[in-house]
């Protein structure tokens, strides 16, 4: 089977690749972009920076830094009229996946005249504006995927939209950028690069260069995570982190993701949780039910990521696998649902609806044990008691 592979047309990584915009901008022939941000981002100065050397090389730009958490359909509608009210020729975002995310939908709903969830997964959505990608967090991926998960604030429904418009046309990805991330955040996203890198490897669409990227991606974060969680400021961590985060988004928008993050988007809408986060909730139990599916491939992971030796059979790095992910959850501090907050009644009561959204959402199709509506219901009960 050939394999479809998608990359940004330019991809800059390493120190200072966020003071490229003007030069990127300049050889990609676009003049006049629209920032896309959140308040968080404003408050740290990086959007004022960005616009200071965008204006000291002649470029007209306006900003939109109506940027949400989870990004909503209502948040793209309000972006889309900043949008309206210029000649924008291309999109930039500046900030995590929200932001990327955000200025995506924005860029292929430009010129589209029907509700977002109109064009979700199966639709593919294959143009719309130039969208250049400044990443500060080291968990999405999403400068390097064609795939974008907005909120329908109608709905709840996290939904995932794909097509060659979402992948943006160029990416700097600046780790100096994720040097001020918290404790939390760093955690959440980097587990989030790991399960786009360890679902890539078993997904059924993997391919030989998303298998290569994908180990890579998990032998650093492993190595990494914990250290750029508690030494915030290690260039060396936070460096390994960034570039794992890319390479998962590089594998996972290649092959695809599985049934955790089919089960997890459901959590995220409905609760609140944020994205990483709910799929660290699944990570270990979502992966010990599925590891029958492709036994070799989690024996793989788990050497890839240190939790197993090269000598360990196959079943040996499985259980090794699932107590490292544990383990690793554990020194993370990934909560359970109830931990978190979640009512116990609400959960019970949201069972059938998380199951149907996540089968809706085609991943678990790809995973290498493909679940029935029972077994992603008896799933989510048993993260419950977790």
């Amino acid at each position: 089977m050939t394999a479809n592979i998608n990359l940004p047309r330019i991809l800059r990584i390493g120190a200072g690749a966020s003071r490229l915009l003007p030069e990127v901008l300049d050889k990609l022939n676009l003049k006049q972009p629209l920032l896309v941000t959140d308040a968080f981002i404003v408050g740290l100065g990086w959007l004022d920076t960005l616009e200071t050397q965008l204006s000291e090389k002649g470029f007209s730009h306006s900003r939109f830094t109506g940027v949400v958490p989870d990004p909503t359909s209502a948040a793209v509608t309000a972006g889309l009229a900043v949008l309206r009210q210029g000649e924008y020729d291309c999109v930039v975002a500046l900030g995590g996946g929200s932001s990327i995310d955000t200025a995506k939908a924005i860029a292929v709903m430009a010129h589209r005249d029907q509700p977002m969830r109109h064009y979700k997964v199966p639709n593919s959505i294959d143009d719309g504006l130039p969208v250049i990608a400044i990443p500060t967090t080291a968990g999405t991926g999403s400068e390097a995927t064609r795939a974008a998960v907005i909120t329908d604030t109608d709905s709840q429904e996290k939904m995932l939209c794909m097509g060659l418009g979402l992948m943006p046309i160029a990416a700097l990805v600046d780790f100096e950028l994720t040097l001020s991330m918290p404790w939390r955040l760093t955690a959440d996203t980097g587990l989030d690069s790991l399960c786009h890198a360890l679902e890539a490897y078993v997904s059924k669409k993997a391919n030989a260069l998303t298998d290569t990227i994908a180990l890579a991606a998990m032998t650093a974060i492993n190595t990494h995570i914990r250290t750029a969680c508690q030494q915030p400021d290690n260039r060396e961590a936070r460096e390994a982190m960034m570039l794992a985060a890319t390479q998962g988004g590089i594998a996972f928008s290649n092959s695809s993701v599985t049934l955790i993050h089919g089960m997890s988007r459901p959590i995220g809408a409905l609760y609140h949780v944020p994205h990483g986060l709910s799929n660290a909730m699944l990570l270990a139990d979502v992966t010990a039910w599925s590891i029958s599916g492709a036994p070799t491939r989690y024996a793989d992971c788990a050497r890839a990521m240190g939790m197993a030796e090269l000598r360990d059979s196959d079943t040996t790095a499985n259980q090794k696998l699932v107590a490292g992910l544990r383990l690793l959850c554990s020194d993370l501090k990934v909560p359970s649902p109830g931990e978190f907050g979640i009512d116990a009644h609400a959960w019970q009561q949201s069972l059938e609806l998380m199951t149907q959204q996540a089968l809706d959402s085609g991943s678990p199709n790809n995973n290498p044990r493909i679940p029935s509506a029972a077994e992603i219901k008896d799933l989510y009960q048993k993260v419950w008691g977790n």
